[in-house]
């Protein structure tokens, strides 16, 4: 219909929710590790974590979808790695509501549960250590990004431009907005998680294809998708 292709679309959705979701779980990890900083400290660890993990996302974009645009195994392989993804955010969506409330007051920079501290329960750390903590969590989490959304991309480059800036974009502006959205409605974190877990199959299966026959699964798989990314 008006000549917009479906799978184009649904492919967009898929990118645009997990871009926030994701935005917002690396904003959460990165006030955990600044939530135990005095203030100033605190801002300038944030601000830190925020830079570096839009700047890896950059980088990681420019050379994670020429890598995945090779096929075979390196589908399998970032297929895996997105099934890792998925138990390292089920892992933090049932972190403790303390810890994620220390998280949340961290990168408001505000007394939410009003006992006159701002993430007041946090163990304490160095400037150092926090920055330590948050470049290991961008690394990974700004790789778990790009992988993701050139896997729900699938062929469609235009989608896949889009969802690489967004996730630039949303980390630059809007990461810490997003993690308190998250917060509040827990829905949106574990739908995004549900089709974090559907890409990494659906990659993990194109991937095989190209080695294996695999019959078509409704959704998951058909044939000629290996053969396009294989050739």
């Amino acid at each position: 219909m008006f000549g917009i292709d479906p799978s184009f679309l649904s492919s967009l959705f898929q990118v645009i929710l997990i871009d926030l979701v994701l935005a917002g779980d690396n904003a959460v990890v990165i006030g955990l590790a600044a939530a135990g900083l005095p203030a100033d400290l605190r801002r300038r660890a944030i601000l830190i974590g925020i830079i570096a993990a839009t700047v890896m996302r950059i980088g990681f974009a420019l050379l994670t979808t020429q890598l995945l645009s090779l096929g075979g195994g390196l589908l399998i392989a970032g297929g895996v790695l997105l099934l890792y993804v998925c138990w390292k955010m089920y892992r933090e969506l049932t972190v403790s509501h303390e810890e994620e409330a220390d998280a949340n007051e961290a990168l408001a920079d505000a007394d939410h549960d009003g006992d006159g501290t701002v993430a007041g329960k946090a163990p304490k750390k160095t400037l150092r250590q926090a920055v330590i903590q948050i470049i290991i969590a961008d690394v990974s989490m700004s790789l778990d990004n790009v992988l993701a959304v050139a896997g729900a991309a699938q062929h469609h480059f235009e989608a896949l431009i889009f969802g690489l800036a967004l996730s630039v974009v949303l980390m630059g502006v809007a990461a810490t907005y997003i993690a308190r959205l998250l917060h509040r409605y827990r829905w949106i974190a574990w739908f995004g998680l549900v089709m974090i877990l559907f890409v990494a199959i659906r990659m993990t299966l194109e991937g095989l294809g190209a080695f294996i026959d695999i019959p078509a699964i409704p959704l998951l798989y058909t044939p000629h998708a290996a053969v396009a990314v294989a050739h």
